[in-house]
């Protein structure tokens, strides 16, 4: 499902931080061919949880997450948002959603630029049991354990 970048401008790039990081299952199922640029970058207000074979950002003060900044092609981004929802089961209103996208802040590498992003954060229910019963991420860089599994969740 497509929405409009929050202030009206150009079109965000993407905060990864699980299965689509480089490396990871769904990063060629779903960046392969739609996108102009992924770099090393970091997200502060946000921790990381252990989920069933990918990561949940949960907004929290003082974390921060670890992952890549997506920049899709100019001519694949409505596509690929589209199907970042759909990976992520997002539907707009849906309170059974898993995740909701929000355009937050996240680093560059270089440590000084910091560029709008999409990051798909815990929908407020998911969030407030992993903050109580959660197996948090401590040093908020989640790598995936390798095995080959069938294309499931962002990260």
């Amino acid at each position: 499902m497509s929405r409009p970048s929050p202030s009206g401008e150009e079109e965000l790039p993407f905060f990864v931080y699980g299965t689509l990081r480089p490396g990871e299952h769904n990063h060629d199922l779903f960046l392969r061919g739609r996108t102009r640029s992924e770099e090393p970058g970091r997200m502060r207000g946000l921790a990381l949880y252990e989920g069933p074979g990918y990561p949940y950002a949960v907004e929290e003060p003082g974390g921060v997450v670890s992952g890549e900044l997506v920049t899709a092609r100019p001519e694949t981004y409505e596509e690929l948002l589209a199907a970042l929802d759909e990976l992520e089961e997002y539907t707009p209103g849906d309170p059974r959603n898993l995740y909701e996208p929000v355009a937050r802040d996240a680093v560059r590498a270089d440590g000084i630029t910091v560029v709008r992003a999409w990051v798909y954060v815990a929908a407020p229910a998911i969030a407030s049991r992993l903050r109580a019963d959660g197996k948090p991420i401590e040093n908020g860089d989640w790598h995936g354990d390798g095995r080959d599994t069938p294309a499931h969740r962002l990260g």
